[in-house]
């Protein structure tokens, strides 16, 4: 389980890169770079980091279902996730 305040500052950093996407557009597309700098350093998208939506764990993440390895494989063995099964040949 991350801490809270991992979590918070995830969130934070996620509203922040939607509040300036369309001045980074326009800065990048006028080519100022000095520009994008004055921004601050969270409103890049690059700064952002896929966390489980559960645990908050940042490792082992799965884009496709948004959870944690650890989580995934939990809820697959209990056939929480509709359309998951173990393999089994």
């Amino acid at each position: 389980m991350a801490k809270e305040s991992m979590k918070a500052r995830e969130v934070k950093r996620a509203k922040t890169v939607a509040k300036y996407a369309d001045k980074r557009k326009a800065l990048k597309e006028a080519g100022d770079y000095e520009g994008l700098q004055k921004l601050p350093k969270n409103a890049s998208p690059v700064r952002m980091h896929n966390r489980c939506k559960l645990t908050g764990r940042p490792k082992g993440y799965m884009r496709n279902f948004g959870i944690s390895r650890v989580l995934f494989r939990e809820m697959a063995n209990k056939g929480l996730i509709p359309g998951v099964k173990k393999a089994s040949w």
